[in-house]
């Protein structure tokens, strides 16, 4: 049975001789049937699964005197942790200096973060990911908002929960963006609202 007899990281590159070595080794596999395919993907399954996946962590809107309007976490945290998460962003986006970047880091993490009138819209991602794209990813649910509310404020939000929830679930979806086109959304969110 074969059993890879190398390993590598994301950042190496195959050898002439592993790519040969794999190409065999799945044309053996191919023969035998599914049972010899899995063990051979296991140790890449494996590698997949101990790097950390470019992901959005958590989404929060909340307004200057900390109240959070909005939060969608993409990883399971206590209630407790989420709750100190909150805190700990809201301290760092409303005592920053407007004069900074709107990318700030947080633990192990990347915050970023938009202010529209008196909202905070911070992102939470991992620390090598893109922060122009994610910057232009809080434009575009906030142009979506405003689109949908006709204008929207933070009312808006607070007592059409349900319809932000679902705008941000169109939108984002377990922690990728999933949907780009704000026509697309508008869309599907004016078919919800016929079935309503």
């Amino acid at each position: 049975m074969f059993t890879p007899g190398f390993s590598f990281t994301s950042e190496q590159r195959l050898t002439g001789a592993q790519r040969n070595d794999i190409a065999a080794n799945v044309s053996k596999i191919c023969s035998e049937g599914f049972g010899p395919l899995l063990r051979f993907c296991s140790p890449f399954l494996s590698l997949k699964s101990s790097t950390s996946t470019t992901m959005i962590r958590f989404i929060l809107l909340q307004n200057r005197q900390g109240k959070t309007r909005l939060a969608k976490y993409y990883v399971p945290l206590e209630d407790s942790e989420k709750h100190k998460v909150e805190y700990e962003v809201h301290r760092l986006v409303v005592n920053r200096d407007p004069k900074f970047t709107n990318f700030v880091e947080f633990r192990t993490h990347k915050v970023i973060y938009r202010r529209y009138a008196g909202l905070f819209f911070s992102l939470c991602v991992d620390i090598t990911d893109n922060e122009l794209a994610y910057l232009e990813c809080i434009h575009l649910f906030v142009e979506i908002l405003d689109h949908f509310f006709s204008n929207v404020c933070e009312l808006d939000l607070v007592f059409n929960f349900h319809k932000v929830y679902l705008i941000l679930d169109e939108f984002i979806l377990a922690g990728e963006l999933q949907e780009t086109s704000k026509k697309a959304i508008i869309e599907r969110m004016g078919e919800l609202e016929k079935l309503e």
